[in-house]
């Protein structure tokens, strides 16, 4: 072998090298028997074409077997390759070692608009200024656009039958408006005063669907985990930033306290859909906004990575 085939033979694995250093020996050997087999007479010629014939069958067996071998033996190293990758059953803020937390955070929040995390408490430690950045940004916007732009082409599908009971349900709080600058109100009498008062903004997206929705013919019902005593300022909120014209305001009374999310929504869409609504969309920022029977027929999550509500 030349001192070059044994220089890229050096940096093969031991099997790979094992089967190009057979290659080598029978190509040399293939070489040999047809250059040094001594000149037949006319009469042996056809018993000796015979005999390379055999020949050639053997080398190539052989050959055959060398390629199993390698083969079977690569097919071990993959799968042994494939049994060294971490197998995770879970992961936490910790698993992913040194990722940035720019690209973690971006994947934690995916989990939770696609409702993976499960019950979340708490945006991830290593998270929270992040959240904040995104909700106050750009991204967010588009986030929120990219949503009113899918309600809004389903809608223009609909066929409005105009009796007045073709209905579309909308969440208030991070849905029709903004509590951000609130947020981290620390306990909840602060949370309490804030609800009480007339300060949210609209979301831009929501407002334009909002009212997209209401000129072809829908009767929009804000359904709210509110409580019935903030009746009045949730009305002032909404209508100085530029909802109004609304068919229902449904609000907590006191018999639906204490009852989760979910259960207290779906309740009172059946107590609509009894009334004989038509429930074509439910916009909404949390799973609990949407989830349980009956349920619009379609619904769409608005963006909120800041709080769960199940």
């Amino acid at each position: 072998m030349h001192s070059r085939d044994l220089m890229i033979s050096s940096v093969l694995s031991p099997d790979l090298f094992h089967f190009t250093l057979k290659s080598h020996s029978m190509a040399i050997f293939l070489r040999l028997t047809s250059t040094f087999l001594p000149p037949s007479s006319a009469c042996k010629r056809k018993r000796k074409k015979g005999v390379m014939l055999s020949l050639h069958l053997f080398l190539l067996l052989l050959l055959s077997t060398c390629l199993c071998t390698y083969s079977n033996t690569s097919d071990k190293a993959v799968d042994t390759l494939l049994r060294l990758l971490p197998q995770e059953e879970g992961l936490s803020s910790g698993d992913l070692g040194d990722d940035p937390n720019e690209a973690y955070c971006e994947s934690w929040r995916l989990s939770v608009e696609t409702n993976n995390a499960g019950n979340w408490k708490k945006i991830s430690a290593r998270c929270s200024s992040l959240v904040e950045a995104y909700v106050r940004g750009a991204q967010y916007a588009l986030d929120s656009k990219v949503v009113a732009r899918f309600a809004q082409a389903y809608a223009k599908n609909i066929q409005i039958a105009g009796d007045g009971m073709d209905a579309w349900i909308f969440d208030v709080d991070e849905t029709l408006i903004s509590n951000i600058h609130h947020y981290f109100a620390t306990n909840d009498t602060g949370r309490e005063q804030w609800a009480a008062s007339t300060k949210s903004p609209a979301l831009p997206w929501s407002l334009w669907l909002y009212k997209k929705l209401q000129g072809m013919g829908f009767q929009l019902i804000l359904l709210t985990g509110r409580k019935e005593t903030h009746r009045n300022s949730t009305e002032q909120n909404l209508l100085a930033v530029g909802y109004h014209s609304w068919e229902k305001l449904i609000l907590r009374g006191n018999l639906d306290s204490g009852k989760r999310a979910m259960t207290y929504k779906s309740e009172k869409r059946a107590e609509l859909v009894a009334q004989g609504y038509r429930i074509h969309g439910s916009s909404g920022d949390q799973w609990s906004d949407l989830m349980g029977e009956p349920m619009a027929k379609r619904s769409f999550k608005v963006p909120n990575p800041m709080y769960h509500i199940p």
